[in-house]
């Protein structure tokens, strides 16, 4: 798998500082470097944490009663945003890791499964190293389920979405370090039930909390997001990464100028696909 990032590619973690604010930033961040990746800039793996956030996928935003149960969440603090990848609602607090793996795809090839592999194999080398082995496959009854979701035991730690350019694209997964999971899928099965007026019924998934874990709680003693990262950080350097900001890095300003497209383009009751 170590061919499979084009080397030399970029490491840059943020997660020691888990980050305050607009969670659309990161996205941001990750949609301004694909395009300079697209046009021949070295590719990058992008690691961050977020305080306090809930991330939806585009067809929570057309839930009935989407708008009271997304001010719900900013009342009890929850910075809001929709994602322009795949996949449905997550909870993000400093418990998740966030991971990005942004590529170039110079033949504009449509097949996505390898993309999602490749995310699969990194986040299984980086457990087997804490020595925890994974599984790919929906785990039914999780929040943002789907086809490569990553468990251990039967239980879902990681979600994994994409995010296609016309010549670069977007891998993303959130990792489920540490904290309280259980917590985190009663949140997200609430924000369900005031989003759908109570009728579960509707395209949502059906959330019981206890499908979901932690590395900490599976892993057990010593195993925690810190040293998630750090295996993380050392699979990608044996797969050629160097750890440092990306020479490409976007300005402030063009963070908030894309943070507001963003915003424009997917945050509202029929955003495009």
């Amino acid at each position: 798998m170590s061919g499979r990032i084009p080397s030399p590619f970029y490491i840059q973690n943020t997660s020691d500082n888990t980050l305050l604010g607009d969670i659309l930033f990161p996205f941001a961040y990750d949609e301004l470097l694909c395009q300079k990746i697209g046009e021949g800039a070295p590719a990058f793996v992008h690691i961050w944490r977020h305080e306090k956030a809930v991330v939806l996928g585009l067809r929570d935003r057309r839930l009935p009663h989407v708008e009271q149960a997304m001010e719900w969440l900013r009342l009890h603090g929850y910075q809001v945003g929709v994602r322009n990848s795949g996949g449905a609602a997550v909870s993000l607090d400093p418990g998740i890791v966030n991971l990005s793996i942004v590529m170039p795809n110079p033949g504009g090839k449509l097949e996505f499964k390898e993309d999602f592999e490749l995310m699969y194999s990194l986040i299984r080398e980086s457990f087997r190293k804490l020595g925890l082995d994974a599984d790919k496959g929906e785990v039914c009854g999780s929040y943002c389920p789907g086809e490569y979701d990553v468990s251990v035991n039967g239980r879902k730690l990681c979600g994994i979405s994409q995010r296609r350019q016309t010549k670069a694209f977007i891998v993303n997964a959130f990792v489920a370090a540490e904290g309280h999971a259980v917590r985190r899928g009663e949140l997200i099965r609430s924000f369900y039930e005031l989003a759908t007026g109570g009728n579960l019924e509707k395209d949502v998934p059906v959330v019981e909390p206890e499908t979901m874990a932690t590395l900490a709680e599976l892993g057990g003693y010593g195993v925690t997001g810190k040293t998630f990262v750090q295996a993380l950080v050392q699979t990608l350097q044996e797969w050629g990464g160097t750890i440092g900001r990306h020479p490409d890095k976007p300005s402030m300003q063009e963070l908030e100028r894309m943070a507001g497209l963003l915003r424009s383009r997917y945050d509202s009751r029929e955003p495009a696909e």
